[in-house]
């Protein structure tokens, strides 16, 4: 999962691109934005969702549960208290916890967190936080920011 700016083509084929193996089958509603998801080298899979007798939850099941799953786990565990620049690590969150749900192992699933761990980067809190140091405090105490 990720925030994209909005829901056009030069939005959307980028994630695409990033989060889907190509050759993959790519399901989505008839939004025009994903007109160039086949061209890309993807099966592409449409469902249309205008004049159908069905809701779109029914139309399309697994994308209504995952978007209420998330919002439910948001306002259930963080209390509403989200703040948008906070929002991609959320949904990092999520979609490890997500994506390891039925894992019978939870060994394995502490094994996968470390490894995750030592993968990314570390974001230090100045960075999480998006502020600056005020020049009244000195440099060496920046680490206790």
């Amino acid at each position: 999962m990720r925030r994209i700016p909005d829901a056009s083509a030069e939005s959307l084929m980028p994630f695409i691109k990033d989060a889907i193996e190509p050759g993959s089958t790519v399901h989505t509603d008839g939004w025009l934005g994903y007109e160039p998801v086949e061209a890309a080298g993807y099966d592409h899979e449409v469902t249309f969702l205008k004049g159908q007798k069905k809701t779109a939850s029914e139309l399309m099941p697994r994308v209504h549960r995952v978007a209420s799953l998330v919002k439910r786990w948001l306002m259930g565990t963080h209390q509403g208290a989200v703040a948008q620049e906070h929002l991609d690590y959320y949904l990092d969150e999520f979609t490890f916890r997500f994506n390891r749900r039925r894992s019978a192992n939870r060994g394995q699933l502490f094994y996968r967190l470390v490894q995750q761990a030592v993968a990314v980067d570390p974001a230090p809190y100045k960075s999480i936080v998006r502020c600056s140091v005020p020049a009244e405090i000195p440099a060496e105490a920046d680490h206790n920011l």
